[in-house]
């Protein structure tokens, strides 16, 4: 479905990204992680059609990526500087809809009464962002983005800005979400328990000039629970297994 084929990215005479391919099949959540500063979000970038690659490509259903396509969707972790302050929780959801010529005024309605009904933001509708909190400026960062009806959304670490209680329960928003729609999500995070808890599969890069270390499968239920699936014994497995691998080190037992 979206490919990322033999992908590299310099800014200058910086290589940040030096090759990188990997692939992301329909309907399934992937996380990557890495290190900081080794180019998780020029990737998200390039794979969005927002940055163009300095070699290699992207491609989704066969064509290559040179804009944004219509099939994605794409979730800043900034959500101050996402929104527009000046509209309500309404019209910001409403926006990327406005062009859509297959929609009418009851149906872009019932479009954002929908996505704002599965964030729990439903009472908030007639609010501004800077009436609301960060967590609840995210939730409607994220209806705006289901709203659109995308294949695929992507997420460019969207929890990092929150507390840990609030990233909690973001995380069980977007399984839920990714259940009840169907989406394939591209998850960037710097967190690695995150990445074990989100994801079908976690991909590890490496240091910059960055590359591809390792895809591992995730094999915990589908069905995911903060306190249960963190105390199983596979998380734990995997979660050490991840960050062994981020710091270069032997994993103990």
């Amino acid at each position: 479905m979206l490919a990322v084929e033999q992908l590299g990215r310099d800014f200058g005479a910086v290589r940040a990204i030096a090759e990188i391919s990997v692939t992301f099949e329909p309907d399934r959540f992937t996380c990557i992680v890495g290190p900081s500063g080794c180019g998780k979000t020029t990737l998200l970038k390039c794979i969005s059609g927002l940055l163009p690659p300095s070699r290699g490509r992207v491609t989704l259903h066969g064509r290559p990526v040179t804009r944004p396509p219509r099939e994605m969707a794409l979730v800043f972790q900034d959500y101050s500087r996402s929104l527009f302050p000046w509209m309500t929780v309404r019209d910001n959801v409403a926006f990327p809809l406005r062009k859509r010529r297959d929609l009418d005024a009851a149906a872009l309605r019932e479009l954002v009464e929908e996505s704002l009904a599965a964030v729990g933001l439903s009472d908030a509708i007639g609010r501004y962002p800077w009436q609301l909190s960060g967590g609840m400026q995210q939730r409607t960062a994220i209806a705006r983005a289901i709203a659109y009806q995308p294949e695929i959304l992507l997420m460019d670490e969207p929890f990092a800005s929150v507390d840990a209680q609030t990233r909690a329960d973001l995380e069980d928003l977007i399984l839920a979400i990714r259940r009840r729609y169907s989406m394939t999500v591209v998850f960037v995070t710097h967190d690695i328990d995150e990445s074990v808890y989100l994801g079908d599969r976690v991909v590890v890069l490496g240091p910059p000039p960055t590359q591809v270390k390792e895809v591992l499968e995730v094999g915990l239920p589908a069905e995911r629970d903060q306190i249960t699936t963190k105390k199983d014994p596979e998380f734990l497995r995997l979660r050490s297994h991840v960050f062994a691998n981020i710091m270069n080190r032997e994993e103990q037992g």
